[in-house]
């Protein structure tokens, strides 16, 4: 945003759409495709093997969690059976228990403790790639043998060198950065959907 610049609202919407689109083009630009064919081939194995693809984040992010691992369990494009996905985010029950007797740190990591094993997956989303829970889960499925997947933004944090493959949207916007993770994720679930359950009509 240039400093001193105070648009209207029409200048500001095509503004947002500008910088989106440019965006979407340096993914398309990048080694994003090759790495998303990979993080793809993770979860298929997962799959599989009988394990699950665990999906979690803070905020917005925990909302893409929760989107992303509906598109698995129910459908993507077509009918198909469900594949096994949960989001941590979703047991306000077990999330509000950990918070109050554990530091909260630890709030998805233990989830990853008693649920994860080495032939699941784990979805990792932080725009910062920083978040302290989101870390400690990723290092806590590493522990267990389960692989990891992060989503972050350009920089990637510390959530970058924690997992296994990591998917960097080519932006430091928060909002350019979760437009990239949807896109993304819609991406490796299209795929998905498309390896283990070939469309027949």
């Amino acid at each position: 945003m240039i400093e001193g610049w105070n648009p209207g609202p029409l200048e500001r919407a095509q503004a947002a759409l500008v910088t989106a689109s440019d965006v979407h083009k340096t993914v398309m630009q990048s080694d994003l495709c090759f790495q998303l064919v990979e993080a793809a081939e993770l979860v298929v194995a997962a799959l599989r093997a009988g394990g699950t693809v665990f999906w979690v984040g803070n905020g917005g992010s925990a909302a893409d969690a929760q989107h992303l691992a509906a598109e698995l369990v129910g459908r993507f494009h077509y009918d198909r059976p469900p594949l096994r996905s949960h989001a941590l985010t979703v047991n306000t029950s077990a999330l509000t228990a950990i918070v109050n007797d554990y530091p909260p740190e630890i709030v998805f990591a233990r989830q990853v403790q008693a649920a994860c094993g080495p032939n699941d997956v784990l979805v990792a989303i932080s725009t910062s790639g920083n978040s302290p829970n989101i870390v400690a889960a990723v290092e806590a499925a590493r522990a267990l043998g389960t692989k990891t997947i992060g989503f972050t933004g350009w920089g990637g944090g510390k959530l970058a060198v924690a997992v296994d493959l990591v998917l960097k949207a080519p932006s430091i916007s928060t909002p350019r950065i979760q437009e990239v993770h949807i896109l993304l994720g819609h991406t490796l679930c299209e795929i998905v959907e498309a390896t283990m359950h070939p469309r027949t009509t």
